[in-house]
């Protein structure tokens, strides 16, 4: 694992997410930046990358409170609707980023694929690249993941959940 560090020093949640990294002996790199990667194209330009290399992390939670994560490639959108019926649950939505920090540890826009209790869905066709970014843990920074580690990771189940 290698480590980039911007300006100053790297902020708690890039520091769990890195610690969690080693501890499960996750193959990856993990990168922090000195500009915003909150959104694909801001995470697109900060790695110099087109957005079907990043993948979105979509919290998701049911009327019981049970975080569901939804991955998908950068470019596409989650349906909540075909994963409601696909997991049976009513109720299910969109986390609101209070939550997504609660439930996570990490903050929206920063929230990584793996390292959290929850459900992780994945989109099929973010199978069909080698290595991926996804969430570093805060809004300046990413991980640069094989797609298969990021399914060894998380122990994700392979779903159509994109629009």
């Amino acid at each position: 694992m290698t480590l980039i560090l911007k300006g100053n020093l790297m902020n708690r949640y890039e520091q769990r997410l890195r610690t969690y990294l080693e501890e499960q002996h996750i193959q990856a790199e993990h990168l922090s930046f000195d500009q915003p990667c909150h959104s694909v194209a801001e995470a697109a330009r900060a790695v110099n990358a087109s957005p079907e290399e990043l993948v979105k992390n979509i919290c998701l939670l049911d009327g019981d409170g049970q975080l569901t994560t939804a991955i998908v490639k950068g470019e596409d959108r989650v349906s909540v609707s075909r994963i409601a019926k696909a997991l049976q649950k009513d109720g299910l939505r969109l986390a609101t980023p209070e939550e997504i920090l609660e439930k996570t540890g990490y903050p929206c826009g920063g929230t990584p694929s793996f390292g959290y209790p929850a459900m992780f869905l994945i989109d099929p066709k973010v199978m069909e690249r080698e290595l991926v970014f996804t969430g570093g843990g805060s809004e300046t920074s990413l991980v640069k993941i094989r797609t298969t580690e990021l399914v060894r990771a998380n122990q994700g189940t392979l779903l159509r959940i994109r629009q």
